[in-house]
Parts: C-alpha cells; sequence; structure tokens
C-alpha cells in the first residue's frame, strides 16, 4: 500500500514571490497560483475569478487559474502570463500581494444592454474604462459583445462607443491639416490596394501614416504580407521619424497602443463570429482617429460571398460611418467597390506581395483589377488634396505609377523600415485544382478560397497559400488548373487539399450565370 505523501509546510507567507510564466494568452492577463499555496486556502480564492496583483502602488487585474505542478509555480509563488507580467513591470522574485478584485461597476450597463436598453456616453466610457483596465473576463467581455450585436447599437450608441474607444488609449498628433488614410472592411482575399496607395500618396507629398493589423481570420493582413517586404514592428519613435521623412508608412499598429479596448473585443469577437455593424464602425474610426487621421476614405466590397452581400446593407453601413465621421471632426468618404472575386493573383502573404510589386514596377503581367481598384481609391485620396481639382486624382495617380516615382517610393520606404535581408518564395509543396468541365468561370467563393490558404498556412507560414490562374468570365477546359495551392508542411498541404477537392470554391458554367458587379464610382 502506498504511503500518502507527507503534507507541505504552511509557512504563513502573506507575499508571494513573482515568476514569470512563458504563456502568450493573448490580450488576457493571467495568474497562476499553486493550490497548496496558505492564501489559496485562506482567502477562498477560486479558478477563473478576477484577482489583483499589486507592489508598491503598482497594479494589475488577471484571471487566476489553479496549477498543481511546481514546475510551473510553487507554493510559494505567483505566476503571471507574458502579457501580465510585462504589464506589471517587476522583476521575478519581487515579492507582491494578490487580493480579490472588485467586480467591474460597468457590468450593471451589459446587463441593461442584455435587457434591450439603450446606453449613454457614461455608460459606454465605464464600459472601456473598465475593459482596459483588464476588470472584465472573456465570458464578461462576450456578454456585451453578444448584446450589442443581438440587440444593436443605435447609431449614437455608436457614436459614444467609438469615442470612448479612443478616449482610451494614445492618439497621434501629426500636426498637419491633413493626415489621410484608407481603409476597406474585408471580406475580399488579395485587396492588397493599402501597399499600392501609400506609396503613391506618399510621393504625391501627402502625409499617409499606414498602420495596419495582421490577420485574424484572414490568410493575410496588410501587415503580414509587407513583413515579406520589411520589418512592420515599429516603436512609435520610429514611426514617427520615417513617416516625417517619407511622407508615409506600412507599419504593424500593435505597438502603438491606439484605441487598445478595440484590440481586447476583436480578440473575443472574432471566435464568436460577431461583425455587427456598429461594432465594426466603432472599431475601425476609434482605430483611424487614434492614429491621427483627419481624412478617411472606406471601401464596401460588395458581393455574393463578400461581408456586404446587398446594396442596401452597403448603403446603410455608409450613413453609419458617415454619421459617426461628421460628429466625430473626420472628413469621410465611402466608396462601394466590386466584392464578387478575390482581388489580384494572390492569396497569402509572398503571393499577395508579388502582385503588389508587379503593379509597382509597371510589369505588364501584373494583376489588372489590382492596379485599376488601387489606381481608384489613390486618385481619390489624392483629391483631399484641395490643390488637385475634383476628378483629376485618377490621372495624378496613374502618372505617379507610370513615372516609376511610387516604385521609388515603395523602395524608400523597405529600407528606411528594414529591408528583409532575403526574398521569400512560395511554398514548395503545389497542387493545382482543375476545373470539372468546360465553360467560363462565374462564380468564386471568396470566403471558401481563404480558408483553403489559411489550412495550407496562411499567414503563419508567409509562402502559403492560393495562386489564382483563372478569374470571372475567362473560359476554361476540363482538367485545365483554376488555381494553385502552396504549403510547406505535408500536414498543411493535406488539409488545404481535402478541402479544395470536396468544395474548389469556383464554379465553372455560363456567362451568362456571372453574378452582376456591384460598383458605384
Amino acid at each position: 500500500m502506498e504511503r500518502a505523501a507527507p503534507p507541505r509546510p504552511d509557512t504563513g507567507k502573506r507575499e508571494l514571490d513573482l515568476r514569470r510564466v512563458a504563456i502568450d494568452t493573448y490580450r488576457e492577463n493571467v495568474a497562476y497560483l499553486h493550490r497548496d499555496c496558505v492564501l489559496y486556502r485562506a482567502e477562498g480564492f477560486q479558478a477563473l475569478s478576477k484577482v489583483e496583483i499589486s507592489n508598491n502602488g503598482q497594479r494589475i487585474l488577471a484571471v487566476l487559474n489553479v496549477v498543481d505542478d511546481d514546475h510551473i509555480v510553487n507554493a510559494g509563488q505567483l505566476g503571471l502570463s507574458e502579457q501580465a507580467f510585462d504589464q506589471l513591470g517587476l522583476a521575478e522574485g519581487t515579492q507582491v500581494q494578490i487580493d480579490h478584485a472588485e467586480p467591474p461597476a460597468s457590468m450593471e450597463a451589459v446587463r441593461r444592454k442584455m435587457r434591450g436598453e439603450r446606453l449613454g456616453l457614461g455608460d459606454l466610457r465605464g464600459i472601456a474604462r473598465d475593459i482596459r483596465e483588464n476588470r472584465y473576463s472573456k465570458m464578461e467581455l462576450a456578454a456585451f459583445l453578444v448584446a450589442s450585436s443581438e440587440g444593436g447599437l443605435d447609431r449614437d450608441e455608436v457614436l459614444y462607443l467609438t469615442q470612448a474607444m479612443v478616449e482610451t488609449g494614445k492618439r497621434m498628433n501629426w500636426k498637419e491639416a491633413l493626415v489621410a488614410d484608407k481603409h476597406c472592411i474585408g471580406g475580399v482575399p488579395g485587396n492588397r490596394t493599402s501597399m499600392l496607395i501609400v506609396p503613391i500618396v506618399a510621393a504625391h507629398g501627402m502625409l499617409i501614416p499606414k498602420t495596419s493589423s495582421r490577420a485574424i481570420t484572414s490568410p493575410a493582413g496588410t501587415a503580414d504580407t509587407m513583413e515579406v517586404l520589411a520589418n512592420v514592428d515599429l516603436s512609435p519613435v520610429q514611426l514617427h521619424d520615417i513617416v516625417r521623412h517619407q511622407r508615409g508608412c506600412l507599419a504593424w499598429g500593435g505597438t502603438a497602443n491606439l484605441a487598445p479596448v478595440d484590440d481586447v473585443l476583436i480578440a473575443v469577437e472574432r471566435p464568436l463570429g460577431i461583425d455587427s455593424a456598429g461594432q465594426m464602425v466603432a472599431s475601425i474610426l476609434s482605430k483611424k482617429i487614434a492614429a491621427g487621421s483627419t481624412h478617411l476614405l472606406v471601401d464596401i466590397p460588395i458581393g455574393p460571398t463578400a461581408k456586404m452581400r446587398h446594396m442596401r446593407e452597403a448603403l446603410a453601413l455608409r450613413k453609419l460611418f458617415e454619421f459617426v465621421g461628421d460628429r466625430l471632426g473626420l472628413h469621410l468618404e465611402v466608396m462601394l467597390t466590386d466584392g464578387r472575386q478575390p482581388i489580384g493573383r494572390g492569396i497569402g502573404p509572398v503571393l499577395e506581395a508579388r502582385d503588389v510589386m508587379q503593379v509597382l514596377e509597371n510589369d505588364p503581367d501584373a494583376p489588372h483589377d489590382l492596379r485599376q481598384k488601387s489606381l481608384q481609391l489613390a486618385g481619390r485620396i489624392l483629391e483631399f488634396d484641395p490643390d488637385v481639382r475634383g476628378g483629376n486624382g485618377y490621372a495624378i495617380a496613374r502618372d505617379i505609377l507610370e513615372s516609376g516615382r511610387a516604385l521609388e517610393k515603395m523602395r524608400q520606404i523597405i529600407m528606411v523600415q528594414g529591408a528583409q535581408p532575403m526574398p521569400l518564395e512560395p511554398s514548395p509543396l503545389t497542387l493545382e485544382i482543375p476545373a470539372p468541365e468546360d465553360g467560363v468561370v462565374n462564380r468564386i467563393d471568396n470566403f471558401q478560397l481563404a480558408r483553403i490558404a489559411r489550412l495550407a498556412g496562411a499567414p503563419m507560414d508567409k509562402g502559403a497559400g492560393v495562386d489564382l490562374l483563372k478569374k470571372l468570365g475567362d473560359p476554361v477546359q476540363a482538367g485545365e488548373p483554376m488555381y494553385r495551392l502552396h504549403a510547406r508542411f505535408p500536414a498543411d498541404f493535406q488539409f488545404a487539399r481535402r478541402l479544395a477537392e470536396q468544395q474548389s470554391g469556383y464554379q465553372v458554367g455560363d456567362t451568362q450565370d456571372i453574378p452582376p458587379g456591384f460598383v458605384l464610382s
């Protein structure tokens, strides 16, 4: 019969030694306490409860995890996840106190929203403040997001939420009257127009500091694709210096602490599949205003498998953008664009970067749709300049591109951000997906192709993705390849292959079945 382990000694210690636990908990502070810790038993802490960790006036809030493994923390230690440790800012071994955290006072406003009531500016400021201070658990955040999505936010609530999110972070001030930016609501793979717009607009002399996100559920964000060419992880000081000298940049926005509440909400929103219009507008505009933008162009693609599938939805979203932008002093214009299929040929960072450079280099094989859309958007932004007559923006943008000035500006931006030492190539494992019959390509499913590219490994594997060989309206013969998969790892390759063979994302048939384009200038 096995002898029971002797009980651990009760040291009576009321302070714990801080330990860094090398776990990335992605925008959630997590603390780790051993089950045999005196304070765990004496204070009645429970797993997943909120606790406050403090030392000499420095404090953070965290979600408590209880562990039984001395390798993580022992009975005299308090562990903190990577984010929480960095946020507290104390050295390992520092003695800290742990206490029960007060519940967020703003939860009462969340409960009112769950009952269908309308929230005011004070309510949403309180919610944003408590989120910034990590007082909300992920379950409480989910409750707020679901209540806001299902019950809906009216236009004043969207305005108040945007204001509240701007107020809870840093705000850049470029000390210029015209600071341009552009944003696409997403849902269309490829579509790397920002990487063409920035060098065109910056070469014209307008300020366009483009801070972009990394992909969360898509095969690539602008920052992921730009990272193929240059460093995008810039400090605020570096970012300011580059923009002052080059009039533009293409950087990741994660280091600037712009509207940080939005980052926390997105981390919960995406796994839930929530993408309501109100949350979308507040998210986009809070980031742009915090980044110091004065003039913004919003791209809303419309198509059967885009985020906006009907014109009436896109027009309603445009009105909401315009209402909030106007009330917050932002000059905002919206372009409704064709979202029936991916823009460009590549889906995935390396393939998309190739498309961008082909357009900048005026390569005859450059994707025409990416070139044209980028020129249209860049032309509209150039018309924010009071010295550019309305209607002349497109011609100026085309001249900047065709003259090579945009390419030279992009090379300068790449150099000052830090060019990548080795050019990346598409991943080596490939498979061509054939057409099932003769006909024309009359449907392309944006969502399915994005999903296939992600299963192939994008964006973590920058060379993975999908290379489109046929677009809408192109004739095909049975067995002719419609697109090519790229993957680096055999497991990713097999996942993507199975999905592509089950449902390719392409439909071949008659020309008359091609969905009509939804485009307004």
